[in-house]
């Protein structure tokens, strides 16, 4: 949500999850003490503390760069002050060298000053952009948890709200007249365009679910919806994009039909058993079926009614740990299948936060999939 509270206080800066906050003023204090102490000391053993005084003049910039417009101004002036000082019984000869020394300092911390308040106007700009976009994607999806005839799902959605990296991440669970019909999808790419494509796909599957007879004709008329986004961008000078996809059909049968269009498997939890119920390689995603070498169709896998099925985009596969390991999903998943439908999400949540050490780069979208008959209607 985008604050509309009055102008933002110049000496702040943007938070990476969108808000402000101040920065410490230790780390200045400890800088300017640090390196003034330095100065001196070196003055006293070497006597060279007027030519090295002027050098005093790059702290300002550095601070520029992490630093509020107020800490940058006050190292500018005590930086100044320190120059001026350190050339006061310097010979009248050099009188013109030292003005020029003390000029250029003065300009130079100015320009400090003036980058650090560019610096925060920017990243003021970034904050507010990408919340709207975290804030308009998060409009798109329903809450969880989403409830049919068939089926309780429970999960959650995470987005990165961090410069232009917003994700395209789309899920939806549709009570049709033929089942339920469940999406969930990742579009290439980040950003609003990103999120323009997940809306055109998502749209199209809502419609589709409560139209199509067959699951391959829900997934046909997605393929058309993000053809038709994409021969528009193309149009408005913006890139195609895909969609990698997984369709379920639902019914109150023991069997389910599914259609990967080259999403993340799913994963059956079943007792200490977790596993993926699809034997067919993926589909092309969604967008590029005229480079399939052949139709798309339906894979057929049992969901018992004891079981629970494990939909996620690859936030999660592809997550990794500062020395760069994947994180291990199907592993873990195999503690989960008598876990409460309700904390599987959250668990597996906590658990990719930890093996990331909180530094997520992408979109984060789980579904966890149980029948009602076996759950109740809670």
């Amino acid at each position: 949500m985008v604050s509309t509270n009055g102008p933002p206080d110049p000496d702040t800066e943007s938070s990476p999850g969108g808000g402000v906050r101040n920065l410490p003023w230790s780390p200045v204090v400890l800088w300017l003490a640090g390196f003034t102490v330095a100065l001196v000391l070196t003055g006293l053993l070497f006597g060279r503390e007027t030519r090295l005084a002027p050098f005093l003049v790059v702290l300002p910039a550095l601070i520029a760069g992490r630093g509020t417009v107020r800490q940058t101004a006050v190292a500018s002036v005590w930086v100044t002050l320190i120059i001026i000082a350190s050339l006061i019984d310097s010979p009248l000869e050099t009188a013109g060298a030292n003005l020029v020394v003390v000029v250029f300092a003065v300009v130079f911390n100015g320009l400090s000053v003036a980058r650090a308040a560019q610096r925060i106007h920017r990243e003021r700009e970034i904050a507010r952009l990408r919340s709207a976009a975290a804030a308009l994607q998060r409009q798109l999806l329903r809450p969880f948890p989403l409830v049919t005839d068939e089926l309780l799902v429970h999960g959650l959605y995470e987005p990165v709200e961090e410069d232009s990296r917003v994700g395209g991440d789309i899920y939806e669970v549709v009570a049709s007249p033929y089942g339920s019909r469940v999406f969930i999808g990742d579009v290439q790419g980040k950003g609003l365009p990103a999120i323009g494509a997940a809306f055109a796909a998502l749209s199209a599957f809502r419609e589709a679910a409560m139209t199509e007879p067959t699951l391959t004709g829900v997934v046909d008329l997605l393929e058309e919806a993000v053809l038709r986004h994409n021969s528009f961008a193309e149009h408005v000078g913006e890139r195609e994009r895909f969609v990698t996809g997984l369709v379920l059909g639902i019914d109150s049968e023991l069997e389910v039909q599914a259609v990967n269009c080259g999403h993340v498997p799913p994963l059956l939890l079943q007792g200490e058993h977790a596993g993926p119920p699809l034997r067919e390689e993926p589909s092309v995603p969604l967008g590029l079926d005229s480079l399939a070498p052949a139709p798309r169709t339906v894979e057929w896998f049992a969901f018992p009614m004891d079981a629970a099925l494990l939909l996620c985009t690859d936030g999660v596969t592809e997550a990794r740990d500062p020395s760069g390991r994947f994180y291990p999903l199907e592993e873990r998943a195999g503690d989960w299948g008598s876990v409460p439908a309700g904390e599987v999400a959250p668990t597996l949540y906590r658990q990719l936060q930890q093996h990331t050490a909180g530094a997520r780069s992408d979109d984060t979208a789980v579904m966890v999939l149980r029948r009602r008959s076996a759950t109740g209607a809670r």
